[in-house]
């Protein structure tokens, strides 16, 4: 089992979860975050500290997209290992349904 980052994340990028991973296996977009699949040890403590309840267990129902999306950008962003602010209006929108096909970014964030 790994956990993975969902839509609820975007356009929120809370950095709570980055701050108590353990083995650093978050990756940083340009408005929202995502968890190295093969990185990530099944701890768990990155759950609970997610504001945005946006980090599931890949054994959750209809977690199979997010694993694959997952995998996919970890591989091409950069690390992300210290906390930083979440993004303007992040609690605006952190409830907001259907974030991925509205906002979604491809483009890598900053990392640290």
């Amino acid at each position: 089992m790994t956990y993975v980052v969902t839509e609820a994340c975007i356009k929120c990028k809370y950095t709570d979860c980055v701050e108590v991973c353990p083995v650093d296996c978050f990756y940083e977009g340009e408005n929202m975050l995502v968890i190295h699949p093969d990185e990530c040890i099944d701890c768990g403590v990155c759950e609970p500290e997610c504001p945005a309840e946006a980090i599931i267990p890949d054994t959750e129902a209809g977690a199979d997209r997010w694993v694959e999306m997952n995998a996919k950008y970890a591989a091409d962003w950069p690390n992300i290992t210290q906390k930083i602010d979440a993004m303007p209006g992040a609690d605006d929108v952190a409830e907001e349904e259907g974030k991925f096909d509205k906002y979604f970014s491809e483009k890598p964030g900053a990392g640290s």
